[in-house]
């Protein structure tokens, strides 16, 4: 050490999990020869944690890479920008009226401040601003000219950290690099956790859980250099980078109510249910063509399998010919050994849907029984124990609206009553691509779609008839009231990297099982397709 340490500070971390985010799914295919998925041969799910988009192993967690270079550039950070920064924050959650009355100057000013995309009308600024504040999950964005994150140096430094975060931290001389873009410390509902760092003359930082439920900003920081101990906390508002990286957890919408708040996984989700419990796991996703998807690098079905431990997977929009599917059905990952294909005949390569299951059903059924209906590949129905099961793919009513009264006259009345008879046997449940967005709050611009295929007064109509009206609820919206997730992002426009989605994608159940339902969910972080999962836990 150049120089010798002088001051003693204490400052607190709201260190609440060791999570790493776990962005993009890696690997080739849905269905990989040699490789084995999953151990489990059981017939349905023992265990319901909520898998987030997430991957937590609190184990593999550690505070690496940290040792500072000696000729590392000075970095400075002034102690009244911080102080300020914290102070309006604390003005703001303690008067929110004080935000309502913000010119667009003020809002725009504000969310500068708190290195927020500034963009739109006041409505938009005025959203962004309480999306901010609601959040609460965000970093402070330091004004230290090195991207790559702050330095944490010392001389015979120990560092001590509750061993279900961090463990394999050697009580040896060390400098510490804190890298705060990629070992960002996470929040969680279940347990809050606040961690002191005190460093003194002894040269020695301890850190201490004291158990503390609420965070506090720093109210300063010093002047540090290579040979300073600098430690920054990050608040728990929202950031940019959260912006980026995790798009829907922002409140987007072009005219939001005041109660909505943006969909966020995990959050949202409920804890595991008891070991004991008997459920089936179901996932849902339209793929937007499947051989598409398996081509991409960053998609692997065995990792989406391995992750989400799904019991049955509903597929739309295959866009698969009669003759692929033996190809593919050789290529399932095992455990996953019942599969059930249907394709377009009057349109090669358009529509067509699929249930891959490792329980294996009582029966299968193709279609609606109806020729005029069938000839698409638009549904397939697998008769278990305790329910029905089918995966739908709704016609899109199509440019110029040109299938809008087939579907809303036809198809949609058809679909209701074969849904009706099933349900005279046993419960039944829908998933899939429902081509219709409900209300406004599951589209981000309702009125610049009035006459959008899938948001049309007609579609929408048709959907509380036929479905609602007659006993199927919305398990998602049923869940999560007032709440914008997304399932849907076209491909222009960057629709998915600001959020600007429709909800397409539902699951909807008989009355009768609807309070069986433990959690219904969306899966955003997952790419490869414009629709995302959907997922739906279920009690036996």
């Amino acid at each position: 050490m150049k120089h010798l340490l002088q001051f003693v500070y204490t400052i607190s971390i709201n260190l609440t999990s060791c999570a790493v985010f776990q962005k993009h799914l890696n690997a080739k295919t849905l269905v990989f020869p040699t490789v084995k998925a999953m151990g489990s041969k059981r017939a349905f799910s023992n265990s319901s944690k909520p898998v987030s988009p997430f991957a937590e192993d609190k184990k593999d967690v550690k505070l690496k890479g940290l040792e500072a270079n000696p000729g590392s550039k000075k970095h400075v950070v002034e102690e009244n920008d911080v102080n300020s920064f914290s102070i309006e924050i604390e003005r703001l959650r303690n008067d929110p009226t004080i935000v309502d009355t913000m010119t667009f100057q003020e809002l725009r000013k504000t969310l500068k401040t708190f290195k927020v995309p500034a963009k739109g009308r006041k409505d938009d600024l005025l959203s962004a601003l309480k999306s901010f504040m609601d959040n609460n999950t965000c970093e402070r964005d330091t004004h230290i000219k090195e991207e790559q994150g702050l330095l944490i140096s010392s001389e015979n430094t120990s560092v001590k950290v509750d061993e279900d975060c961090v463990e394999n931290v050697n009580e040896t001389p060390e400098t510490f690099e804190l890298n705060q873009g990629k070992r960002r410390l996470k929040q969680s509902e279940s347990v809050r956790k606040t961690v002191k760092v005190t460093t003194k003359n002894k040269k020695n930082i301890s850190l201490k859980s004291d158990g503390e439920a609420d965070f506090k900003p720093p109210r300063a920081k010093r002047k540090v250099s290579s040979d300073i101990v600098s430690v920054v906390a990050e608040s728990n508002e929202i950031s940019t980078t959260t912006i980026q990286t995790e798009p829907w957890t922002v409140l987007a919408h072009k005219k939001p109510q005041k109660d909505w708040i943006a969909y966020n996984p995990r959050t949202m989700r409920p804890s595991a249910l008891a070991q004991d419990t008997k459920f089936v796991k179901l996932l849902s996703w339209n793929v937007n063509g499947l051989r598409a998807l398996l081509k991409l690098e960053g998609f692997s079905a065995l990792q989406l399998s391995q992750r989400e431990d799904f019991d049955v997977l509903c597929l739309q929009e295959t866009k698969l010919q009669e003759k692929d599917i033996d190809k593919i059905k050789q290529r399932l990952i095992d455990g996953y050994d019942n599969s059930f294909w249907t394709c377009s005949v009057s349109k090669l390569g358009y529509s067509g849907t699929a249930i891959i299951s490792r329980i294996k059903p009582l029966s299968v059924r193709y279609g609606l029984g109806i020729s005029d209906h069938d000839s698409e590949g638009r549904l397939v129905t697998v008769e278990f124990d305790t329910f029905y099961l089918i995966c739908g793919y709704v016609p899109n009513s199509g440019d110029g609206l040109k299938r809008l009264s087939y579907r809303v006259t036809e198809w949609d009345p058809s679909l209701s009553n074969y849904l009706k008879e099933l349900e005279k046997s046993k419960p039944v449940i829908l998933t899939g691509d429902l081509n219709c967005a409900h209300e406004e709050i599951d589209i981000y611009n309702p009125a610049g779609n009035k006459r959008s295929a899938g948001f049309t007064d007609e579609e929408r109509k048709s959907f509380a008839t036929n479905f609602l009206s007659r006993g199927f609820v919305d398990t998602f919206r049923r869940q999560h009231p007032g709440v914008i997730g997304y399932t849907y992002w076209g491909y222009r426009h960057g629709g998915r990297k600001h959020n600007r989605g429709w909800r397409l994608d539902y699951f909807l159940v008989s009355e009768s099982i609807a309070d069986k339902v433990h959690d219904s969910y969306i899966l955003p972080d997952i790419t490869g397709s414009d629709h995302c999962p959907i997922g739906l836990i279920v009690k036996l």
